[in-house]
């Protein structure tokens, strides 16, 4: 079913005033986010986005709605093994919690493009050629199978290809300036580190979207549901990552459940004639899977006094 321009035009107006106001109001706070303000900012994306899925439930039909939200909670899922990567590279770069919220801010922006831009070349694809699907499938099974077995991977940003291209090619200060992605210094142009962070914040964005796009594909080609499920999960992303940020090493299961994620959307793409499953079941398994290893993966330590009290 095809989407009328104007319900695109209508979404992206939504989304820029969306992030307009959480702009203004984060600069209004002039200060970092608590976890109680997290929370509250995580609670009002999500029931945005699924005030949305009503709308899309109630405009193209049963089906369109049950597609955004099973490809919007795969999105969302797969969105907080982001949040690892940006920790490692806040904290890697040493980027104030105040800069970090404004780097989430623009990257969501740079973001926005990419996605699109890659939504609608894998569409393009799938139409053409349907065994792209297969490809993907199997691309997803295999990252599930490689996020299962090698949990303790470890990012080198200074070996980054992109790093070292632009620490050759744009001229960088050596300290941050605020907010600033650009300074005049002695009448030159110079860019801040905040500047290489969002580069970086960026691509590691794009990096994941590589696993999480395809895995929409198994539900649906529908390029509005893709796209539209994909930025409602990564808008709630900046509230989310100051809600778990703080909790991060507290996450020992949650890349176990991932990886069974992608596992099973990749085997459903390559079973799809041989194996019917409907959408709502796909549905199902990732909620069971996604709340049974975020309480695990939330789950606090163990006292160990415990078992001397009687």
């Amino acid at each position: 079913m095809s989407t009328s321009i104007w319900f695109w035009v209508a979404f992206h107006v939504g989304v820029f005033i969306a992030l307009a106001v959480d702009l203004i109001s984060f600069k209004r706070r002039d200060r970092e986010l608590s976890m109680r303000a997290a929370s509250l900012r995580s609670v009002i994306w999500v029931v945005l986005s699924l005030a949305f899925n009503l709308l899309v439930w109630h405009k193209k039909g049963d089906d369109a709605g049950l597609d955004f939200l099973t490809g919007y909670v795969i999105e969302y899922s797969l969105s907080v093994d982001n949040i690892f990567v940006f920790v490692l590279i806040f904290t890697y770069f040493r980027v104030p919690p105040r800069s970090q919220h404004r780097v989430l801010v623009w990257g969501i922006l740079g973001a926005l493009v990419m996605r699109g831009v890659m939504i609608w070349l894998g569409v393009t694809l799938v139409e053409r050629f349907h065994f792209v699907l297969y490809i993907f499938g199997a691309f997803l099974l295999l990252t599930g199978l490689r996020m299962l077995f090698d949990r303790d991977a470890k990012l080198d940003f200074e070996k980054n290809f992109f790093m070292r291209l632009c620490r050759k090619m744009l001229p960088v200060t050596q300290e941050f300036h605020g907010r600033r992605f650009a300074v005049r210094v002695d009448g030159r142009l110079m860019f801040t580190p905040l500047l290489l962070v969002l580069i970086l914040v960026d691509i590691m964005d794009l990096i994941f979207a590589v696993d999480s796009i395809p895995a929409v594909f198994a539900i649906t080609t529908d390029q509005f549901i893709v796209y539209t499920s994909n930025i409602c999960a990564i808008l709630g992303l900046r509230s989310l990552y100051f809600l778990l940020a703080r909790m991060v090493d507290r996450f020992i299961y949650l890349k176990t459940g991932l990886a069974i994620i992608l596992g099973f959307v990749g085997t459903k793409m390559i079973l799809a004639k041989q194996m019917h499953i409907p959408n709502w079941l796909s549905l199902l398994v990732i909620l069971t899977i996604t709340i049974t290893a975020s309480m695990a993966a939330t789950k606090p330590p163990s006292d160990p006094n415990d078992s001397d009290q009687i």
